[in-house]
């Protein structure tokens, strides 16, 4: 049987610390990107760009919510890990909404858009996911959220960017509804995953024997 490792104070108090630093750069990170590049998008009418930095809106919310509510008690830190989880569930209903309209109405793709969406994409990716790398393995309910999403966005991103370039070669759109597909499937996953943590962490509070002075 397997040994259930427990976390001193001070080990917990230092990933605290660590985590409280790093979820504020990516979530600050994040929103100086989207904002320059919605900016930008307007500024050449180029629609595609502006959609593709309104859609770092989710990215905003998830890590700008962990950023505030981060370290203002168990119970705020679980309801926002549970409202992290609606928003991945928003995400892929709107994926799903997104998959419909390329289906009955498919648009032209832009390579160099195209490119630069993918780039961008995979490299703030994988520097959230680097900087996320160390709580991989936390049961703080609102850390493991914002993990499962940094793990979310570079399987995601990478996958995305190897089937753009497969799709130009080919000129297949299933590859990309396939990608959209899966991605779908992660959100939820991912969702389900943290609602499960949420209610046994809550479940565990309840019945945990009172301490004795």
């Amino acid at each position: 049987m397997s040994e259930t490792i427990v976390a001193s104070p001070s080990d917990i108090a230092r990933e605290h610390r660590a985590f409280r630093v790093s979820i504020y750069a990516i979530a600050g990170g994040i929103l100086a990107f989207a904002t320059a590049q919605i900016f930008y998008a307007r500024g050449v009418g180029n629609r595609q760009l502006f959609i593709d930095g309104v859609d770092w809106v989710y990215d905003v919310l998830l890590y700008g919510l962990a950023a505030a509510v981060f370290g203002r008690g168990e119970k705020a830190e679980r309801i926002s890990a549970l409202l992290i989880a609606g928003i991945m569930v928003c995400a892929a209903l709107n994926i799903t909404y997104e998959l419909r309209e390329k289906i009955i109405d498919p648009q032209p793709v832009d390579p160099l858009i195209l490119g630069f969406s993918s780039v961008s994409a995979v490299v703030i990716a994988l520097l959230v996911v680097g900087a996320l790398w160390r709580f991989r393995r936390s049961v703080n309910a609102l850390i493991m959220a914002t993990w499962l999403s940094s793990r979310n966005d570079v399987i995601k991103t990478i996958f995305n960017s190897a089937f753009g370039v497969l799709e130009e070669l080919w000129q297949q759109r299933w590859l990309e509804y396939s990608l959209d597909v899966f991605a779908i499937f992660l959100c939820f996953q991912a969702a389900w995953r943290i609602v499960w943590e949420a209610r046994r962490n809550a479940r565990a509070e309840v019945g945990a024997p009172p301490q004795s002075n």
